[in-house]
């Protein structure tokens, strides 16, 4: 019998099978054993479509991070490239990183359809990973912040205007 993680007589190993060969891909973990995570994350547009770097999807995006605020979630910092998005966030015992990102995109979404015909957005999905430190978290955001530089956007990250923090994620 294979060692591991119980819920109710299914193993962990058991519940990943199931969930991968049902939906393609690895499933969630349903629990964190980390009190209140700082993500990394990153989410991607259908088809590298360049829809991001723009103000009104910057103001959406900040607005909705702003949003989520009064459910236990912060937002840190962000990097929006023109064909994906790297954020920081922080989820308290009562958020949902899943229901987080889908909101975001569905601001973001919301600004890009406003004045245009409806066209697929996102790919499905996000990519998360979960810090173990303020260094992991200082390493990551120095590596994300130069993106803009290594995909020829700017010479300096200073001077991408699509990036900042809508609040301070504290270790």
């Amino acid at each position: 019998m294979r060692q591991g993680l119980r819920r109710g007589g299914v193993s962990r190993h058991d519940l990943q099978m199931k969930f991968s060969t049902q939906h393609g891909r690895p499933p969630r973990l349903s629990e964190v054993f980390v009190a209140d995570p700082v993500y990394f994350v990153t989410f991607c547009t259908w088809q590298k479509q360049s829809l991001l770097a723009d103000n009104a999807v910057l103001d959406a995006f900040q607005q909705a991070a702003r949003a989520v605020q009064c459910h236990e979630v912060a937002v840190g910092k962000y990097v929006l490239m023109p064909d994906h998005v790297h954020c920081f966030i922080r989820v308290g015992k009562d958020g949902s990183i899943s229901l987080t990102v889908k909101g975001l995109k569905r601001a973001i979404t919301k600004a890009l359809h406003a004045g245009k015909k409806n066209v697929r957005v996102w790919q499905d999905g996000f990519f998360d990973h979960v810090l173990r430190s303020s260094e992991s978290y200082s390493e990551k955001w120095k590596y994300v912040r130069e993106n803009p530089v290594r995909s020829g956007l700017v010479t300096r990250a200073e001077g991408w205007p699509f990036q900042g923090e809508v609040e301070n994620l504290r270790w």
